[in-house]
């Protein structure tokens, strides 16, 4: 039985009983028993989100004349520590609550006015001189400031960390697309062999693949550029300044240095989330482009000799347990895996996003959770496989060059000039004989030797030939 220190705190609904070392109040308390759910709490981006909200907040309602000096600083100095992440201890309640997400801000409230109060040197739950509705609150909804808060967090995330991340992944996979264009490889299709093709060329092909996902990345973040705080309860704007949404979005565009915008229609902006729905959608596609690049580096470093082996990964770890010298493509894995998670949490956003019912959506902590951990696993796991895996990336030449050589796909520049049916007879003799294309053709006399050798050479093959 826990013998904690407790202190009394009440709301509207009667008294709780609060762990006296905490700065939540008796709404989150009721909250805390009400939802003992997963243990999946806010990400540090939203937390660090609503205490922008909540500073941003008090500084415009006192330039507006309704939040006095002394209110206002203590509100911006405690909302402070909540940004800069000193009070995430506070800040307990699990992600499966109200679908408004109405306790987790009074969370935030609960613990800004109770630090506030600290800061005052004043006694902890007495809501004087800083209240968690009246003062830290004012102006303000949860129906306004939870789906803000995702907005912001997301976006913060997307700039700050995805961005970068795939813009580095384009950088190195690039520079070894410059590196690997001499070498040429085989070509796949329907997982047969197709005509040659640069390794440069495939490797060109992942970079502009990172690159679009970067586009993308920042495509999510202009679709959540509208926010809709000054809405209030429904979109209406009651109880707040006319000018509170305007100044609120300059403000939070001043701290996060992105362009933000008042939403254009409240009522859109809180009683939809298509807004989040189109940055999932837009990060589900980056996880389907990551895959690509992820499973074919794996498949292409198969072996390494059993396997297609064109390329070398760098060994990370031991493989197995049992086969000692295993190594395995871990990386590859690490990736594909999130990415897996990452279009889950896009169909769990978009079911939340269609629970939008008249004026608001009530599945807003659950798609927070999901949106945020897509971005924040992308990141990282980008930032790894760049530097883990894609870095060390190396051609082998020789074995390259040896499968373009066994190819019965090299026919396909003979079709043009002794017609497609002989050439397919050549390479159906080649494949039942275990020739060459090149021998079979050399034997049966179809061209002078020295048209086969122009006509068989692979880097020829890797560039159009019309017009020549």
């Amino acid at each position: 039985m826990s013998h904690e220190q407790m202190r009394i705190e009440s709301d509207s609904m009667g008294q709780m009983q609060v762990p006296d070392w905490a700065l939540w109040g008796a709404q989150t308390q009721r909250a805390v028993e009400n939802f003992p759910i997963s243990g999946y709490r806010f990400d540090r981006r939203f937390i660090r989100a609503m205490g922008l909200i909540k500073q941003a907040a008090a500084e415009v309602n006192h330039d507006l004349g309704l939040l006095d000096d002394e209110r206002a600083a203590l509100i911006v100095q405690a909302a402070q520590e909540v940004i800069d992440g000193k009070l995430d201890d506070h800040f307990v309640l699990d992600v499966f609550q109200t679908g408004s997400g109405t306790s987790t801000n009074m969370n935030t409230n609960e613990v800004i006015s109770n630090r506030a109060i600290q800061l005052a040197r004043g006694k902890v739950g007495s809501r004087d001189p800083v209240h968690p509705n009246d003062h830290v609150n004012m102006g303000q909804s949860s129906n306004d400031v939870i789906p803000t808060a995702i907005h912001v967090a997301a976006a913060e995330g997307l700039e700050g960390d995805l961005v970068p991340a795939l813009e580095g992944l384009a950088a190195k996979l690039d520079e070894k697309a410059k590196a690997f264009w001499p070498v040429i490889k085989i070509g796949r299709t329907h997982l047969q062999d197709a005509t040659p093709i640069r390794l440069g060329q495939t490797f060109s092909g992942y970079a502009a693949q990172a690159k679009l996902s970067a586009e993308r990345a920042r495509k999510a973040v202009k679709a959540l550029r509208e926010l809709p705080i000054g809405g209030t309860a429904v979109g209406t704007g009651i109880n707040t300044h006319p000018e509170f949404g305007q100044r609120m979005t300059k403000r939070l565009s001043e701290q996060t240095g992105i362009e933000f915008v008042e939403a254009a229609n409240h009522f859109e902006a809180q009683a939809a989330k298509d807004g989040v729905c189109e940055a999932s959608g837009l990060l589900r596609a980056v996880a389907v482009s990551l895959t690509k690049i992820a499973n074919d580096i794996r498949w292409l470093a198969g072996g390494p000799r059993c396997g297609i082996g064109e390329i070398r990964i760098p060994a990370t770890q031991p493989g197995s347990s049992i086969m000692p010298g295993k190594v395995n493509p871990v990386m590859s894995e690490m990736l594909i895996q999130v990415c897996a998670q990452v279009i889950g949490n896009d169909t769990a956003v978009t079911i939340g996003a269609r629970d939008s019912i008249f004026e608001l959506n009530v599945m807003m902590p659950m798609i927070a959770r999901n949106l945020l951990e897509s971005i924040r696993l992308l990141a990282q796991a980008v930032r790894v496989f760049t530097e883990r895996c894609v870095s060390g990336i190396e051609a082998n030449v020789e074995r390259c060059e040896q499968m373009i050589e066994q190819s019965l796909a090299m026919c396909t520049s003979l079709a043009p000039v002794i017609g497609y049916d002989q050439a397919a007879a050549i390479a159906k003799e080649a494949y039942q004989t275990g020739r060459t294309v090149r021998e079979v053709a050399l034997a049966k006399g179809v061209l002078p030797e020295t048209d086969l050798k122009r006509l068989l050479d692979p880097a020829s093959m890797t560039e159009p030939t019309s017009g020549k």
